[in-house]
């Protein structure tokens, strides 16, 4: 696999201007660009479009979690927009995990209906303090079995357990794994942290790589080097 269908760059800003600049920086060293809460609350559907209009991919990444029916509705929407990717909370349920993957089937059928598993900032002892029994592999596993067995092609987890779902559930869907980082940079808000390699080897099929090539000196220089890790 080329290494670029590999790495999704975060476009983690408050502007399309910003991630214009962004994606110009970066040119052709990647291929797909994650769309989440922030550039999406402050721009709306429009930064979609214009990436999409493009010639990018998308990773939407709203973690949509709630009722079936408004979570349908929504994945709907964004199926509509043309984006590859998408997420949903794997802890909504298997009513709307099915609803969410029929939504993306009816409208956009190669569109990625991504479970988000345990977040990459939480770990054993913050899954205790909101009442959740077990550590993080044991509820990543649990989440993941219940979102493969309802239709998803994948979900979002950290390289620290992509091992083990390999081992459960085989080759046969996507991993992809935020909280990345490059040897040498710091953790900033994340809990569960894997370099590039380190990522992939563990069987993550994508990597999600915020700040360490947005805000480099040379974006373009910084995704080279993640390739060159990863490839």
């Amino acid at each position: 696999m080329d290494p670029r269908q590999r790495l999704i760059v975060a476009l983690d800003v408050s502007s399309s201007a910003a991630a214009r600049n962004i994606v110009a920086a970066v040119g052709d060293s990647a291929l797909t660009y994650k769309v989440g809460m922030q550039l999406y609350t402050a721009e709306g559907p429009a930064a979609v479009r214009e990436l999409v209009g493009s010639g990018r991919r998308v990773f939407l990444d709203l973690k949509y979690h709630d009722i079936p029916n408004t979570v349908a509705s929504a994945v709907r929407e964004a199926a509509q927009l043309g984006v590859t990717m998408l997420t949903v909370h794997a802890s909504g349920g298997g009513k709307m995990l099915r609803a969410a993957v029929d939504a993306a089937q009816a409208t956009k059928p190669d569109a990625l209906v991504l479970a988000v598993t345990v977040l990459t900032s939480l770990d054993d002892v913050d899954l205790g303090k909101i009442g959740l029994r077990g550590g993080v592999l044991d509820q990543v596993l649990r989440l993941a079995a219940l979102a493969l067995s309802n239709g998803c092609k994948g979900v979002v987890a950290s390289a620290h357990e992509a091992a083990a779902l390999r081992e459960e559930f085989g080759n046969d869907f996507a991993i992809v794994t935020p909280g990345v980082r490059p040897a040498g940079s710091g953790h900033d808000d994340q809990a569960r942290v894997v370099t590039p390699s380190e990522a992939i080897a563990a069987g993550s099929s994508h990597i999600v790589v915020g700040r360490p090539i947005t805000e480099a000196a040379d974006p373009a220089a910084e995704a080279r080097a993640i390739l060159g890790q990863i490839g």
